[in-house]
């Protein structure tokens, strides 16, 4: 019999971990749509979560956070989407907001806090913990939000960035679909809903946002670097940064998220049946 050739061997590796990362988001998708035994218990037996979860637009946030919300029973507090929810309402905040928008300025850092501060103590969703997805944007917003959390005697557990090269981010982002009332993001190619053009859960429509193009994008990136350096430098200093690659598959980077959570040994069954297989196959030790 012939030996194997070690190029071989890395194609049968890189082939099984494919496969455990798909199924892996497949039975994702199977616990978000039945809430069966195993999903409602192992919500149960999670912890609380406060964290920042960073990234430029395509990298993966719309995907990760509403993970990160079911597996803790967390709230996913998107700033953009919290601020048209407070006008919407015609909240005290929100007329407030949508006076200074309505003159063409930007909403204020104390306006913002205020805003997530209301949600932190009314929303019940946000008892177990918080994602907070757009802001902070600035240093002095961070350092206003860690003196918000202070005064709750809290603190933040992780400033989590997704990182990715600019240059994946176009086919990415040209494909993106988004369910608005979740936020929940597909692809038409890497990530495509189960029926097209509907949402997975729901069954209502996705769209495809008007500014998911090249040239948006480009823009898009460079004003998010100019302002989101600072702000992972100030995490970095209080120890709580933590960055993930975001180049990989989807399944990847949430166990790669786990791992910041300290749950490595919570991944998905099909974590380790894939790595028993590849250990009886002589691809892991």
């Amino acid at each position: 019999m012939a030996p194997i050739r070690e190029s071989t061997v890395d194609g049968l590796r890189d082939l099984v971990e494919k496969l455990e990362s798909r199924v892996e988001q497949l039975e994702a998708r199977l616990a978000e749509v039945d809430g069966g035994p195993a999903a409602r218990k192992t919500r149960r037996n999670s912890g609380s979560v406060r964290m920042i979860l960073m990234g430029p637009p395509g990298a993966g946030k719309g995907t990760q956070a509403p993970k990160i919300k079911d597996k803790y029973c967390a709230c996913h507090l998107a700033t953009g989407d919290m601020l048209r929810s407070q006008v919407a309402k015609k909240t005290q905040l929100g007329r407030e907001a949508k006076k200074i928008m309505d003159q063409g300025g930007l909403v204020s850092d104390e306006i913002m806090i205020n805003m997530i501060k209301n949600e932190l103590e009314n929303n019940q969703e946000c008892k177990n913990g918080f994602i907070l997805d757009g802001f902070p944007r600035t240093v002095a917003q961070a350092e206003r939000l860690d003196s918000m959390l202070h005064e709750r005697n809290q603190k933040l557990q992780h400033a989590v960035e997704l990182q990715i090269d600019d240059g994946l981010l176009v086919s990415r982002i040209t494909g993106r679909l988004i369910h608005p009332a979740s936020g929940r993001s597909y692809h038409k190619i890497f990530n495509p809903p189960k029926e097209t053009m509907k949402d997975d859960v729901t069954g209502e429509p996705l769209i495809q946002r008007s500014d998911d193009n090249a040239d948006t994008l480009k823009k898009r990136l460079s004003t998010y670097h100019e302002q989101t350096s600072p702000v992972i430098s100030y995490y970095q200093k209080t120890g709580v940064w933590k960055p993930i690659d975001a180049s990989q598959e989807p399944g990847h980077v949430w166990n790669s998220l786990l791992k910041v959570f300290g749950e490595e040994k919570a991944a998905s069954p099909s974590t380790s049946t894939g790595s028993s297989l590849l250990s009886k196959i002589g691809l892991r030790s």
